[in-house]
């Protein structure tokens, strides 16, 4: 037996309303736009600014705080457009209107150049009690830009400085030992070389290797942190995506067979160029396909798309792996964070520095057991996103 909705005193009378007299009604009429009043005081006294959006972008509400994030008029509602308002957010978000019952929760961060340059950060969900031919999404938009620069800048820069002094400090204290560990097993090796083979030097043969191995391992992690904690300024010219993809693929091919995973790549040769160092992006693209086969056990489908508007570059990586929980998808820019065995957890960080560097935002979105969708956006080669000025002031 499902249990009983509970209803408002609101809910009753809207169920007797055929039988209301006039008298009633007005006064009905009357309370209903008390309560709209208060809903609308609530709302405009709430700091992040609210919309709600149909499919096609066309924004049916806003709040106070709304209207003067995006530079909206009150008479604007149920005409403005959100994807013109945020030109390339749209396309960001990838919203796929033949299965929005799926779409998770989405949450971007946008520069937002009118009226006034903010960094916002935008939470996008479906409203769950919709209709089926009206889908609406609420956007929330949270203005950070203040917080970004006076904040997250310092604590950035505090951060990066402490792991870099003990990042020294542990190469140095680590490098020596380990080549002098990997000498000495070359010289072991070579004795073994020379004596008759029996089962106890193979043994020993092997037990060698397997250390070599693991050395290199640690002289990799080492070489990972370094890379991440002091990246090298970004050699801008003019790139091409489409090879630098393609020579990723090829760099990973034999495992890509290996694990039974196909890639398909739909790229026109017409994508606009973007000004960006080869070198860095064709790390960002061989830790995100990386990071893409580690999630597939066994076969599996990564997608790679791109496409462009007026202003913006998109390159969207789709898999279809065991995707990322959403405690973790918060933590995965983290240093040292990783959920897989053997990792570093230092990719992504990797990756998002280098976006950084060249001006570009990355979005993720996952469903776990479903798959996870990497959205690269690099600004092409005539619009270079502008970095807000530590003196800039947002003005309420």
């Amino acid at each position: 037996m499902q249990p009983r909705k509970r209803q408002s005193p609101l809910d009753r009378i809207l169920g007797r309303i055929d039988d209301l007299d006039p008298a009633n009604l007005a006064i009905l009429v009357q309370r209903l736009i008390g309560e709209r009043d208060l809903l609308e005081t609530v709302f405009n006294t709430i700091q992040e600014g609210i919309l709600v959006i149909n499919v096609d972008g066309v924004i049916e509400y806003s709040n106070r705080a709304a209207n003067r994030i995006i530079g909206l008029k009150e008479s604007d509602a149920g005409k403005a457009v959100l994807w013109k308002l945020v030109p390339g957010l749209a396309r960001s978000l990838d919203i796929n209107l033949d299965d929005t019952d799926a779409m998770p929760a989405v949450a971007r961060e946008v520069e937002i150049t009118y009226p006034e340059p903010r960094l916002v950060r935008l939470h996008l969900s479906r409203l769950a009690n919709d209709a089926p031919e009206r889908i609406r999404f609420v956007v929330i938009l949270l203005d950070i830009t203040a917080d970004k620069i006076s904040t997250e800048d310092l604590v950035e820069s505090e951060r990066i400085n402490s792991i870099f002094t003990l990042a020294a400090g542990v190469a140095h204290e680590l490098g020596n030992p380990l080549n002098s560990i990997n000498i000495h097993l070359q010289l072991i090796q070579r004795h073994l070389a020379k004596i008759a083979a029996t089962p106890t030097t193979e043994r020993i043969a092997e037990s060698t290797q397997i250390c070599a191995e693991e050395i290199k391992r640690l002289d990799g992690i080492i070489h990972h942190f370094l890379e991440a904690i002091r990246p090298h300024e970004p050699d801008l010219q003019d790139v091409n995506l489409l090879p630098i993809i393609a020579e990723v693929s090829a760099l990973l091919r034999s495992q890509l067979e290996d694990l039974g995973i196909h890639v398909s790549v739909s790229i026109g040769q017409d994508l606009p160029v973007i000004s960006g160092d080869r070198n860095q992006l064709k790390q960002v693209f061989f830790n995100i396909v990386k990071n893409a086969m580690e999630a597939m056990d066994s076969g599996g489908e990564i997608d790679i798309q791109a496409d462009a508007d007026d202003e913006f570059v998109y390159v969207r990586l789709r898999d279809n792996g065991k995707g990322i929980e959403r405690d973790d998808l918060t933590r995965i820019y983290d240093p040292f964070f990783t959920t897989k065995r053997g990792g570093h957890g230092l990719g992504m960080m990797v990756v998002m520095r280098i976006l950084k560097a060249h001006g570009g935002r990355l979005g993720i979105d996952s469903v776990p057991g479903v798959g996870t969708t990497v959205t690269l956006q690099f600004p092409q080669k005539h619009r270079r996103i502008r970095m807000l000025p530590e003196s800039s002031a947002v003005k309420d």
